[in-house]
């Protein structure tokens, strides 16, 4: 029949699983290498305060516009939150300065930017800022000495003051 869809072979679904699976794997990979949740709240914290300034709402026949003087504020501050984002996700090592520049900008946006995107933007800042600020990469082997410190053990039957 024409109309009824073709069906993958038997042997394509396994592949397909395994590229799948192989994908999965490789984003979690990526993703516990750097502070993604954090850059997630970040991005997502510069979004509602880009919105609400230049939103044209309509309750009922009554335009509501929150469009003011915290256009070009909103707009500055909105960019470089989805920026710090995109920064904590592609450079882990400027964790604490985008951490720091996130919770900054967010509390500027209080004032500036219609409350900080109505709260949305303010609450979703301060977590990402936070979570940035206090993330650490997981380390890779675990501490050893140094090479150079000669071994201590004393052989048995002898004594450490040579006598």
């Amino acid at each position: 029949m024409l109309l009824s869809p073709r069906r993958a072979e038997p042997a394509a679904r396994p592949r397909l699983r395994v590229t799948a699976a192989r994908v999965r794997h490789g984003f979690r990979t990526w993703r516990g290498e750097r502070p993604f949740w954090a850059g997630l709240f970040t991005l997502t914290a510069g979004l509602p305060i880009l919105y609400w300034p230049y939103a044209h709402l309509d309750l009922g026949g009554i335009p509501l516009a929150l469009s003011t003087t915290s256009g070009a504020g909103a707009l500055i501050i909105g960019v470089l939150l989805i920026t710090l984002g995109i920064t904590l996700w592609y450079h882990a090592h400027l964790r604490v300065f985008s951490g720091i520049a996130t919770l900054l900008l967010t509390l500027i946006s209080f004032p500036v930017a219609n409350l900080g995107g109505l709260f949305l933007g303010l609450i979703a800042g301060l977590i990402g800022g936070s979570l940035a600020c206090s993330w650490s990469p997981v380390a890779t082997e675990p501490p050893t000495a140094p090479a150079d410190c000669a071994s201590t053990a004393v052989p048995a039957g002898e004594s450490q003051r040579g006598t």
